[in-house]
């Protein structure tokens, strides 16, 4: 794609983002979340693959499914009480529908079905942005609403352990980024109106694990667990380092992805929603075991071999590493700032 063209659906990506970050009516920010969804759409399907086709307009479909039950739950409580805010949508039905839809915007279970598919059929740089940068506006506008609490909790608890189950048969790593992103939607969700705060640091920590790992997996050109036993003799260094980045999307202390699970556990159990909180914790060792999967892959693991020399030869790496080197970092070693970061936000 000509970069100038690619630079124009990128600023597009980030005013529609921006646009509704700033909105406070419902119009602006389904304004914003239309054209955050129509900028990515030629970024999806730029390979002219048949998977990238089938994707985009899978990905098409339900966005626009998504934004008509928006569009829809803001008008009638427009026409009920006269409200357009975003703060002021205080009707049952209109509630109920609008989380509905912006559940199905960020791929909240039961509504998920359309989020390992689409992002199978993406490369692996566009794959980033949806798992990551698509999911902004749909959580800003949640942290803005009154929630249902049963209903948020019910799907939170459903996408917790759908993400996990989900994951336990898959060999292609996107679809098991996919269910990773469901489960830790789960987690967010989970917290949302007991602490915001707590959401949007979870967030973050996300944020950063996905971009290291997608990071790490275009750099080594792998798509799929077969091809990951391969990796070592390419990068050694990153190989070593990509076991930690799993561990720490699965929760394991020290890392950073431990932090925001053990304080989403901690929060719970003040609220005295014991039993929840013990499922979700349970629901987390699903997802931990196919991280260890991939761990496993990638480093015990070696790739049949023609000839008797294992070493392959290396050139050195071109591209920059500057990206993968930050995001790695703020990957592994952010756990002792979380409670500071938790309390500044605060």
């Amino acid at each position: 794609m000509n970069p100038y063209i690619m630079s124009i659906f990128l600023l597009g990506l980030g005013l529609g983002t921006t646009i509704t970050f700033m909105s406070s009516h419902w119009l602006l920010a389904w304004m914003g979340l239309e054209i955050n969804t129509l900028a990515i759409m030629p970024l999806m399907a730029q390979h002219h693959h048949p998977r990238s086709v089938e994707a985009s307009t899978k990905y098409f479909l339900t966005q626009a499914t998504a934004a008509a039950m928006i569009l829809f739950a803001s008008s009638t409580n427009a026409w009920i009480t006269g409200q357009w805010d975003i703060n002021e949508l205080s009707h049952p039905m209109s509630s109920t529908i609008m989380m509905l839809g912006l559940a199905l915007k960020i791929g909240l279970a039961p509504l998920h079905t359309w989020l390992p598919e689409v992002l199978q059929g993406l490369d692996l740089t566009t794959g980033l942005i949806m798992s990551t940068w698509q999911k902004l506006a749909p959580f800003s506008l949640l942290m803005q609403m009154n929630l249902n609490n049963s209903v948020m909790i019910s799907m939170a608890i459903v996408s917790t352990m759908i993400g996990g189950w989900g994951g336990l048969n898959q060999t292609q790593l996107r679809k098991i980024l996919a269910y990773s992103s469901i489960a830790h939607i789960g987690w967010m969700i989970l917290v949302l109106q007991f602490s915001p705060s707590l959401t949007l640091i979870t967030l973050m920590t996300y944020i950063f694990m996905t971009f290291s790992i997608f990071c790490l997996f275009k750099m080594n050109k792998t798509t799929s667990i077969n091809s990951l036993a391969m990796s070592w003799s390419k990068s050694p260094a990153i190989t070593a380092l990509s076991p930690l980045i799993l561990l720490s999307l699965g929760g394991l202390p020290p890392l950073t992805g431990f932090g925001p699970k053990w304080m989403i556990l901690s929060e719970l159990t003040k609220q005295e929603l014991n039993t929840i909180a013990t499922i979700t914790a349970l629901s987390a060792l699903l997802s931990l075991y196919f991280y260890l999967r991939l761990s496993y892959a990638m480093t015990l693991t070696l790739s049949p071999n023609t000839t008797p020399v294992t070493n392959q030869w290396r050139f050195n790496i071109k591209k920059p590493t500057i990206h993968l080197s930050i995001s790695t970092i703020m990957s592994l070693m952010l756990l002792p700032l979380l409670p500071s970061i938790v309390t500044t936000i605060s």
